[in-house]
């Protein structure tokens, strides 16, 4: 049952459009590590995060994922982004590009809540604005933007979350988390440069 359960799930990895990868995994016996790497960023991640690459944007799964190769808005998937500049460039509502000063948000009409599909999500204002180390000699321009999930129709808020953002402009990279993952701002301030 088990190998059946496991040949299953390698058949459908394989299947799959976007297909997961370890980049270029480091592995320590002390504590399982892999290396992100992303248009010159080097991260270090527990091995049992998976990565999925596609094109201009990398997802990397952090825990429970129903839809691991869906796409950004794809709700109950613990994960966050990279995202470099062919994205960005249509990184408010799908027609202009993304800047610091309004939250990440390709769509043009209103997307599910992260944490159930059957909600909808609204952002609001910034929370945190300010710069963040990652890594030597790079600063990103981070923001918190204070999210809700609401019912459709009346507006009644369920849940609530924040979608964390590092923007680094010389690099043109954007990483964005709406999970709260456990760990990333140490990793983001302990990149290495290429």
């Amino acid at each position: 049952m088990r190998k059946t359960a496991y040949a299953l799930a390698a058949l459908a990895g394989a299947a799959m459009l976007v297909t997961p990868t370890t980049a270029s995994a480091s592995t320590s016996s002390a504590s399982a590590t892999q290396t992100l790497s992303f248009r010159g960023m080097n991260l270090t991640i527990p091995s049992s995060w998976e990565v999925y690459r596609d094109g201009d944007r990398v997802k990397v799964i952090t825990g429970a994922c129903g839809k691991p190769s869906a796409g950004y808005f794809t709700p109950k998937c613990d994960a966050f982004w990279l995202f470099g500049p062919k994205v960005i460039k249509y990184g408010h509502e799908g027609f202009s590009a993304y800047t610091p000063e309004r939250p990440f948000y390709p769509a043009s009409d209103v997307q599910p809540c992260p944490f159930n599909g059957r909600y909808l999500q609204v952002l609001g204002k910034a929370t945190v604005a300010g710069l963040r180390q990652v890594g030597p000699g790079h600063k990103a321009h981070y923001r918190t933007w204070f999210g809700r999930c609401v019912v459709e129709g009346n507006g009644r808020q369920i849940a609530t979350f924040d979608q964390r953002e590092w923007f680094l402009p010389k690099s043109r990279i954007l990483v964005v988390d709406v999970w709260n993952t456990p760990g990333l701002a140490g990793m983001l301030k302990r990149a290495t440069w290429n």
